[in-house]
């Protein structure tokens, strides 16, 4: 037989509990403050090594993945002998993406710093016009894009800086070949402030 005290707890402890999952007693909930709508999702910057099949981490520690988001193409690694100028993090530029056709990265809505990094490796470009392309960064194009003539020449890192807003949840990107194919060999995706 159990003690008429215990019996009598279950329905004072069911009362507390539940005031408990619905917010307290109905004059606290009258007294706290009302709460927020929940954040929008943390927007985090996003580095893609193009090329790459393992992470990377550049020279002031940032965290770049390995190839991904590309439709078509291929990669290639240049090799840690080729010498890049202008940048401190010369392995970004030694593997690229080649002949894609599109890129695209789930966002949330906002707006974007994107940072498209080139050098161009292939020793069969000498000279200006022997790589043009056209790449459509979230509805900005880049008409006539020729990495050779941006960057100064060959084995030079060039970093082309777009302003983006994206509306449906993503980033795409598209690469149109005119001469030779596209190549890249880095994206930064930066939530703009």
């Amino acid at each position: 037989m159990q003690s008429p005290l215990r019996v009598s707890s279950w329905p004072a402890l069911s009362i507390l509990a539940a005031l408990l999952l619905v917010g307290g007693t109905p004059a606290a909930r009258a007294q706290a403050p009302a709460t927020a709508k929940p954040a929008e999702a943390a927007k985090a910057t996003i580095r893609i090594n193009a090329g790459a099949t393992a992470p990377y981490k550049d020279a002031s520690g940032n965290t770049w993945l390995p190839d991904q988001g590309f439709d078509g193409g291929d990669t290639v690694d240049r090799g840690d002998f080729v010498k890049i100028e202008n940048t401190a993090d010369p392995a970004i530029y030694r593997l690229e993406h080649y002949s894609m056709g599109s890129f695209s990265q789930k966002l949330p809505n906002g707006k974007y710093v994107v940072k498209l990094h080139f050098a161009e490796t292939f020793e069969e470009i000498t000279k200006p016009g022997q790589r043009v392309f056209t790449i459509n960064v979230g509805g900005h194009e880049l008409k006539d894009f020729d990495v050779f003539a941006k960057a100064g020449g060959a084995l030079r890192a060039y970093v082309e800086t777009v302003n983006v807003e994206v509306t449906n949840g993503k980033l795409d990107i598209t690469f149109t070949g005119q001469v030779e194919n596209p190549e890249i060999n880095g994206i930064e995706i930066i939530p703009a402030s």
